[in-house]
């Protein structure tokens, strides 16, 4: 990772963090001037998206450092980490909002002093969209992961903080006292929702999960442009961060000089990074007609651009 790209990850999440710490503390006090359950789950999310964006932070910053003796492969499963920790504090916060609601639902509701929750949360809606541009920006420059993810997760505040918005004018401006709390419940399964998501793809991370099959697909199409390769099989493709790792077979005439065969990888090699960029490849060259030991699952065959794939 480039210096200027490091900069660029770092710069847009010590943004992530100081929107988050600002945002914070305006919603504390909203809680306490209006005893919104909604604003409450609000704040709670906004306690979240702190923590996430230092999981996010330390991620940038450990992924950016290049491997070393004892990690070989980088350290890009740091995020994955980081994301698991995100997605135990979000479950028990999403249960802790729900008791809340519940709670409020059963008194009968009711919040006070809308006004100021109405104006924090109109100025948290002003303070993300500020970091969504900076945020696209960056990943426009870099194309980092980390903050991508962090992006979805301040995208989805937007829509938290209309809820409140929507809450306090319901209960204080129409009398629908329950909706605060309702609003509350509905703020506790989206935080839920998120967190199986983001548990889901931590768990992608953490297992070596292939690339999708449409990268799949087109990973081996721009390796059938090359004819003197005659066969593909044992293609194993992962994602560690931001670092994308692939490993395959390939089959060349076994009249061919070492030179010669370590010359035609280089082109290949050469061919595919620029298609692929910052994917570390690790090719294994067979002699042509050579057939794998049976019960091998990886292998398959089948016709793919005029080569024979087996992946």
């Amino acid at each position: 990772m480039s210096d200027a790209r490091a900069r660029l990850t770092r710069g847009a999440a010590i943004a992530s963090v100081t929107v988050a710490l600002a945002l914070g503390g305006m919603k504390a006090w909203a809680v306490w001037r209006t005893g919104s359950a909604a604003m409450l789950g609000s704040l709670a999310d906004t306690a979240l998206d702190l923590v996430a964006s230092l999981a996010t932070l330390v991620g940038v910053w450990i992924a950016a450092r290049p491997a070393d003796a004892d990690h070989r492969f980088g350290h890009g499963k740091a995020e994955a980490l980081a994301a698991v920790v995100q997605v135990v504090l979000i479950a028990l916060s999403a249960s802790g909002i729900a008791v809340q609601a519940i709670a409020r639902l059963i008194e009968g509701g009711g919040t006070e002093a809308a006004g100021a929750g109405i104006a924090v949360s109109a100025i948290a809606i002003v303070l993300t969209l500020a970091l969504l541009a900076w945020q696209r920006h960056v990943i426009r420059r870099t194309g980092s992961l980390a903050i991508r993810t962090d992006n979805l997760h301040y995208r989805s505040d937007l829509l938290l903080n209309l809820a409140v918005i929507a809450a306090l004018v319901l209960d204080q401006y129409l009398g629908l006292r329950l909706a605060d709390p309702l609003f509350a419940l509905g703020i506790a399964a989206w935080l839920a929702w998120g967190a199986w998501r983001a548990a889901g793809e931590a768990v992608d991370a953490l297992m070596d999960k292939e690339w999708p099959e449409e990268r799949r697909a087109a990973f081996v199409a721009r390796l059938a442009r090359h004819p003197e390769l005659r066969k593909l099989h044992d293609l194993r493709t992962r994602t560690a961060g931001t670092r994308d790792f692939a490993q395959f077979h390939i089959d060349l005439p076994p009249a061919m000089t070492v030179r010669e065969a370590h010359a035609v990888i280089e082109r290949v090699e050469r061919d595919m990074l620029a298609a692929f960029p910052g994917v570390e490849l690790l090719i294994h060259v067979d002699p042509e007609g050579h057939i794998d030991e049976p019960g091998n699952a990886l292998v398959e065959t089948d016709e793919f651009g005029g080569m024979e794939t087996r992946t």
